[in-house]
């Protein structure tokens, strides 16, 4: 089950996105720590590979042998697909034997694609595709709709349920984490949340303590005028009036 994309964008911000015939798929699939490195465990998936996974990172280990050394020690690696990227855009993944067909993954400058149990190769292709065509894109959304193009594609060969999203720029909690954890379009329903995100959370969570600014801000008035700006520049960037 499932294909899922995992990258880091030229600002140095970490972001998964994964899309299944599976319940609830964000819960244990994708995965990112700020200043480190994503990582997606699938098919029979295995979540103690995240948390060796990242410490290997802090310790400048390269993916190759990060994915080598958990798969090679887990007895059902044969049933485990995972990849993951790091700080310095380097990226490995791995399929087991047994996975199921369509099975497999690519890479790229930035990113790396993986999937089994999808309708054919070109479900990873044109998500691959599509995120390497749309630079331009914010990024969590440059990775949702590149999640849309596998989908056109095929998708996961026995159908559509859950979808997820996690980004994270520079502090120890995600910039945005959204879930479709049961949905007839969960892609759809995605697009619909981050959309909904931009309202009034993306430009709050701008407001919340951080490493630069420990406090926060707690000035009502100030949370209003940063989520004014936040959607001025929006404006601005996209061309539209405000």
């Amino acid at each position: 089950m499932t294909w899922s994309i995992i990258a880091r964008d030229a600002s140095g911000a970490f972001g998964v996105a994964v899309a299944s015939k599976f319940f609830a798929v964000g819960a244990l699939c994708p995965h990112a720590r700020s200043g480190l490195g994503a990582l997606a465990t699938q098919a029979l998936l295995n979540p103690l590979f995240v948390a060796p996974g990242f410490e290997a990172m802090a310790q400048g280990t390269h993916p190759e042998d990060i994915v080598r050394t958990l798969t090679d020690a887990d007895e059902g690696r044969d049933h485990r697909q995972l990849h993951m990227i790091d700080d310095a855009n380097r990226s490995a993944a791995y399929t087991g034997s047994a996975c199921i067909d369509w099975c497999g993954h690519v890479a790229g400058d930035g990113y790396s694609v993986a999937g089994n149990m999808l309708a054919g190769p070109q479900v990873v292709a044109r998500t691959a595709e599509f995120y390497e065509a749309h630079a331009h894109l914010d990024f969590a959304e440059r990775l949702i709709l590149a999640l849309a193009a596998g989908e056109a594609a095929g998708g996961d060969k026995r159908g559509k349920q859950g979808a997820a999203l996690r980004v994270f720029t520079t502090e120890d909690y995600p910039a945005l984490d959204l879930r479709v954890d049961d949905h007839d379009e969960p892609i759809t329903e995605l697009q619909r949340l981050y959309a909904k995100s931009l309202e009034r959370y993306q430009p709050f969570t701008h407001c919340l303590p951080s490493k630069v600014r420990p406090a926060g801000l707690t000035d009502r008035s100030l949370i209003e005028a940063e989520v004014q700006r936040f959607h001025a520049a929006r404006s601005l960037a996209h061309g539209t009036l405000a």
